[in-house]
């Protein structure tokens, strides 16, 4: 072995994150994009500390949300489905209607929700989401850093 001690990889403890808060602008963003780049951060995977089973992320605030680019003719065909519990209770809309309508953030955070981890991580990561359909949000006293993803 020589002189060098024995390297261990360390591996990120929950206590030792410092988590960030950014501001996306999902105006004129194709959407499919935005989710990718906001599941990353949401995942931790652009820190050097990332480890796979330890919520690594940051915070991500994604307004107009109601102004996300789909391309091709997704904003007419592309069906969101939901279940009511009900029997026979599957509803379905529009990418169109939604973002018409009085949920317009529901598009971007299924988005990202589909590029998470299935599992309890994953549903603690999507916690650190904020999605709003105008350009305001709450989230002022955070002090959110802006991203630029263009």
């Amino acid at each position: 072995m020589g002189a060098t001690a024995h390297r261990a990889t360390k591996s990120a403890r929950a206590e030792d994150v410092q988590r960030r808060w950014l501001v996306v602008d999902a105006e004129n963003q194709v959407l499919g994009r935005l989710a990718t780049r906001v599941a990353t951060i949401l995942r931790g995977k652009h820190k050097p500390i990332f480890t796979p089973h330890v919520d690594t992320g940051d915070f991500v605030i994604v307004i107009n949300a109601e102004k996300v680019k789909l391309t091709g003719n997704k904003r007419q065909q592309k069906v969101y489905r939901h279940h009511t519990g009900f029997r026979g209770g599957v509803k379905e809309t529009t990418a169109q209607r939604l973002l018409s309508g009085p949920h317009a953030d529901r598009v971007v955070s299924e988005a990202v929700r589909g590029m998470l981890p299935k599992n309890h991580l994953g549903r603690k990561m999507l916690d650190k989401l904020k999605v709003y359909a105008g350009p305001k949000h709450p989230h002022d006293a955070q002090r959110p850093e802006v991203l630029s993803l263009g």
